[in-house]
């Protein structure tokens, strides 16, 4: 059945399009924050390690939000790893890094994925697709957030 929501196909094409690159991202990062969970080690193991949970099980979440925006918007979402790992632009680890690199991967992992999802802020802007604009905006909130909370992890504290 013909979608008729006020976006053009074009329109829909380009946002399902930017999705899922967001998605990718989200996946990979999701991966990448659940593997860290699991093989953390050294003296903030405890915190490190509950605190890599609460995050993939934010991701995880968010992975199924912006695949149910995909498939409202007409389209098939990517559901393999052939077709994540093809658009997204996390960089996967070759090894287990030390847990404060694993902090640093991790920061650089939520910048990016708020850098993929701002691309997307103005092509949904423009269709006037507002629940998308909605979507990217609470995932930049989240990404945003947490790359600062993961970089406070890093710096010195103030006496």
């Amino acid at each position: 059945m013909e979608i008729n929501i006020g976006i053009s196909d074009k329109d829909r094409k380009a946002i399902a399009d930017g999705l899922a690159r967001v998605m990718a991202d989200t996946y990979s990062l999701y991966l990448k924050t659940h593997n860290y969970h699991w093989n953390v080690t050294g003296p903030m193991f405890q915190t490190l390690h509950l605190m890599f949970e609460q995050q993939y099980n934010e991701l995880w979440t968010a992975v199924d939000l912006i695949a149910e925006r995909i498939r409202a918007l007409g389209h098939f979402a990517p559901g393999t790893y052939k077709a994540l790992g093809a658009l997204s632009s996390i960089a996967e680890d070759e090894s287990i890094p030390a847990a404060k690199d694993m902090i640093k991967n991790l920061v650089k992992g939520h910048e990016q994925v708020a850098t993929t999802a701002r691309k997307l802020f103005p092509i949904a802007d423009a269709a006037n697709d507002q629940p998308t604009a909605d979507l990217v905006t609470q995932r930049l909130e989240v990404h945003e957030k947490t790359a600062w909370m993961l970089r406070s992890l890093l710096e010195e504290g103030h006496a």
